[in-house]
């Protein structure tokens, strides 16, 4: 299991996973691409909210049209239980055909034989994917997805609020930023940071920083090490972090979608993905002028505090019966011109290095790119997947923290479930 991932690249903006349902029936295997060559059929694609800007919809849907003769249907999917959605359409008789799948959770699908195995498109097209984010949709040898786009955490915050507490710089290490939340908690009637106590994916950031691993090796089995040391060691972090905020304890980030708590303009800052700016900015057009970013400050000024590097991987199922034509629907999708607007329009890491150029100018990207170098995923094992889906087992435990246990009777509490969730058969 490699867990570091070698990022030394500029990402912005969002994580985003999706998955497709439904599609026609009829066999197109075998079939060249060209004008009208698959006319009649229509490729569904599940996209997750957020992923596919309109604009790029609109152009990426008249290009395959054009070059195929069939037709695209983009389904917008939400976050919440999309591990389970996406488990049952890929065992049923009419899967998706093309699925926007999260890169932590690509192995879990591959080792099902739900996914495609896509290594004649790699040998194609994937000649110049970057090799640390391809690295996630590959599986026992075998490219079960193409690499999308990645992205990270970056602290979001209102210079209006800062400027009022007399804040001229922003922190550059983890003591100077708890030093600013304090001096707005003193000075200002505003919350300081919204942080919900179930930013999981923050928290694992905060793990990899301190070296950190939230599963080790037992035999031949994985098995929870959230009782580890260095895992506590980041927990104490979080609640630092939490202190300063009234979120609920027992929340995540969507519920409420912090974006939009913040977007009142009573909150100094929250951590959070770079499009959740533009949710806040739809939620109050008139924070606009006040945003501000930075990198989430580390425990010294020499580097930030590591984040999770999330993003989305593009498969096809197994089951399609639209195998061709799911391929030139990735091969537009990804080729130089699509996967560079994509990276413009929602600032997020292409899969390659040469289309970065695309994010110069955008703020939140320069404000994730130095937190890249210091990144990594959750585990890239097969078994992974079930340890996230709802009820999540590590948002208990940190509940659990912020309410007063131990962070080893906490995670007592927990590892026999995340144990469990580890052994299941695949």
């Amino acid at each position: 299991m490699k867990r570091k991932l070698a990022a030394a690249i500029v990402i912005a903006g969002m994580m985003v996973s999706v998955s497709a349902c439904g599609g026609d029936d009829g066999d197109d295997s075998g079939k060249n691409a060209g004008p009208d060559s698959f006319k009649g059929q229509t490729l569904t694609v599940w996209a997750m909210d957020g992923s596919t800007p309109d604009q790029w919809v609109k152009d990426v849907t008249a290009a395959f049209e054009k070059k195929t003769g069939a037709k695209l249907k983009f389904e917008t999917q939400k976050w919440d239980g999309i591990q389970q959605k996406i488990t049952t359409a890929l065992s049923e008789s009419n899967p998706p055909d093309v699925l926007e799948v999260g890169n932590t959770q690509t192995p879990a699908y591959a080792v099902t034989g739900g996914l495609a195995d896509l290594s004649d498109l790699k040998s194609e097209i994937g000649a110049d994917w970057t090799p640390s984010v391809s690295q996630s949709s590959v599986y026992d040898g075998k490219q079960y997805a193409a690499p999308w786009y990645f992205t990270s955490r970056v602290v979001i915050y209102n210079k209006k609020i800062w400027a009022k507490a007399g804040i001229k710089d922003i922190p550059k290490t983890r003591d100077e930023f708890f030093k600013d939340l304090e001096t707005i908690g003193k000075k200002t009637d505003a919350e300081p940071l919204y942080l919900p106590g179930q930013n999981w994916y923050l928290f694992d950031g905060m793990i990899i920083g301190q070296g950190g691993d939230l599963v080790k090796k037992e035999g031949d089995k994985y098995v929870s090490n959230l009782g580890d040391a260095k895992v506590a060691k980041a927990m104490e972090v979080y609640k630092k972090f939490q202190s300063y905020s009234k979120a609920p304890k027992d929340k995540d980030e969507a519920n409420p979608q912090q974006a939009e708590v913040f977007a009142k303009g009573k909150t100094g800052a929250f951590i959070g993905m770079g499009w959740e700016a533009g949710t806040a900015v739809t939620a109050n057009k008139a924070i606009e002028k006040d945003l501000g970013y930075f990198p989430i400050p580390g425990e010294t000024a020499a580097k930030p505090e590591s984040v999770f590097l999330g993003g989305s991987n593009l498969a096809v199922a197994q089951g399609s019966k639209k195998q061709a034509l799911a391929k030139e629907f990735l091969k537009i999708a990804l080729s130089d011109q699509y996967e560079g607007e994509l990276a413009k329009l929602n600032g997020v890491i292409p899969n390659k290095k040469a289309l970065e150029s695309n994010l110069k100018g955008n703020a939140v990207a320069e404000a994730i790119a130095p937190g890249a170098a210091v990144g990594g995923t959750t585990p890239l094992i097969p078994e992974w997947g079930a340890v996230e889906n709802t009820p999540n087992p590590i948002k208990a435990y940190m509940t659990a923290v912020l309410n007063g246990k131990s962070p080893a009777d906490a995670a007592k509490q927990v590892e026999a479930e995340i144990n469990k969730r580890l052994a299941q058969e695949n």
